[in-house]
C-alpha cells in the first residue's frame, strides 16, 4: 500500500510541475537558407511560467517543402534550384500550436574575403597614439 501511495505521489507531482508550451516563436539567425549546408531553425517556446526556452525535436515536429531535417537543422542540397522553401513547425504537445513560414534561398555567393588577424589589429589605433592625441587636447 505504501509503495502505491508513493508511486501515485511521484506521478502526480511530476504532472503538477511540468511546464506547458503556450506559444512558439521563430527566431532565425539569418534571413535566407544556404545551399549545400545545414541551416539551423531556432524555435523558442513561451512556457506557462512565462519563461522562453529553445525547443528541439523532443517537443517539435519539423516539416519542409524541400530539403531534409536532421534535428532542428534543414539541409539544402547544393544543386537545389528553387527560390524558397516553406517550413512548418508543430508542437508534439498540442498539434494546434504551429508556425508556418517561408525562407528564401541565398543567391549571393559566399566569396567575401575576411580580414586576417593581423589586418584587423592594424586597423585598431594603438594606445600610444591615442595617449599622445589626448595630451595635445
Amino acid at each position: 500500500m505504501q509503495r502505491l501511495l508513493l508511486l501515485s505521489f511521484i506521478l502526480f507531482s511530476s504532472n503538477c510541475f511540468s511546464q506547458k508550451i503556450e506559444s512558439i516563436f521563430v527566431n532565425l539567425y539569418t534571413d535566407s537558407l544556404k545551399k549545400g549546408t545545414y541551416n539551423y531553425i531556432n524555435i523558442d517556446g513561451k512556457m506557462s511560467d512565462g519563461k522562453y526556452v529553445p525547443l528541439d525535436t523532443s517537443e517539435l515536429i519539423f516539416w519542409s517543402s524541400d530539403g531534409k531535417f536532421i534535428g532542428n537543422s534543414l539541409f539544402v542540397d547544393k544543386n537545389f534550384s528553387k527560390d524558397k522553401i516553406d517550413i512548418r513547425v508543430v508542437t508534439k504537445q498540442n498539434k494546434a500550436l504551429s508556425k508556418e513560414f517561408t525562407l528564401f534561398i541565398k543567391r549571393k555567393p559566399d566569396d567575401e574575403r575576411l580580414l586576417t588577424t593581423e589586418e584587423l589589429l592594424n586597423k585598431i589605433p594603438s594606445r600610444q597614439k591615442r595617449s599622445k592625441n589626448k595630451k595635445l587636447l
